[in-house]
């Protein structure tokens, strides 16, 4: 480890401590490299890193403080990184793994929990999907809020914040444009009317398999794309 990098961690470890608990304002510069025995410069540095990373906070004129610390701001850099991942179609096939073993899972979860204000949710983000079957951006827009409005339903912000992270608005861009150019939207509405049903329905193993269904098909429609205009090695063939 960098002397940075231990620097960092000390902090770390006086926040998981509970030394410094959320929303703690932290010493003076000069007061918190004498505590850890660092130099001034190095405490500066892991601040300013651990500001990046969300865990901390510098106010201009105030003082750096712990932040809230919840899931939602800690892992908010996921969906940057996701972006920056578009470009490497193995890498965006991992993503798509990850969703296939998380979103039928929120699914489940979500009829469990489900109101009738939230089915209410779901639905006009789908009637909406409906009315712009042939306009990309707003198909993109709906997609991305009704899959929201299921995982909000679970009420756990870490779920909420990584299925979020990992179905990057690029891509879903990407796979709408790809659907309605080959005339395959309607398949995928379909498989979105099922979702809702099975929310509607109550079944929670029904909207565990509906969303299953729903992303495999994504799934392997992007592989097959990808395969035909990246030249994305077929599993089993030599790279």
């Amino acid at each position: 480890m960098s002397l940075t990098d231990k620097a960092i961690t000390q902090i770390r470890q006086l926040i998981a401590s509970g030394v410094l608990p959320p929303g703690a304002k932290l010493p003076p510069e000069p007061e918190l490299a004498a505590q850890l025995g660092l130099s001034r410069n190095l405490a500066r540095e892991a601040v300013k890193a651990l500001s990046v990373a969300r865990v901390l906070e510098i106010r201009r004129g105030d003082g750096t403080y712990v932040t809230s610390l919840q899931p939602s701001l800690l892992l908010e850099g996921l969906g940057g990184a996701v972006e920056l991942l578009q470009g490497d179609p193995g890498a965006v096939l991992d993503l798509m793994e990850v969703r296939r073993l998380l979103e039928p899972a929120a699914t489940a979860l979500a009829v469990v929990r489900l109101s009738d204000e939230n089915l209410a949710e779901v639905k006009r983000h789908l009637d909406a999907m409906r009315e712009a079957r042939d306009d990309v951006e707003r198909l993109n827009a709906h997609d991305v809020a009704f899959h929201r409005a299921i995982a909000d339903v679970t009420g756990n912000e870490t779920l909420i914040t990584l299925l979020e992270g990992i179905s990057g608005r690029t891509l879903r861009a990407r796979i709408w444009r790809g659907l309605v150019d080959t005339r395959a939207a309607a398949r995928t509405l379909a498989e979105h009317e099922a979702i809702y049903a099975a929310l509607a329905a109550r079944d929670a193993v029904l909207g565990h398999a509906a969303a299953l269904v729903h992303v495999n098909s994504t799934e392997q429609w992007l592989r097959e794309h990808l395969e035909a205009t990246e030249a994305l090695p077929v599993a089993g063939t030599p790279e």
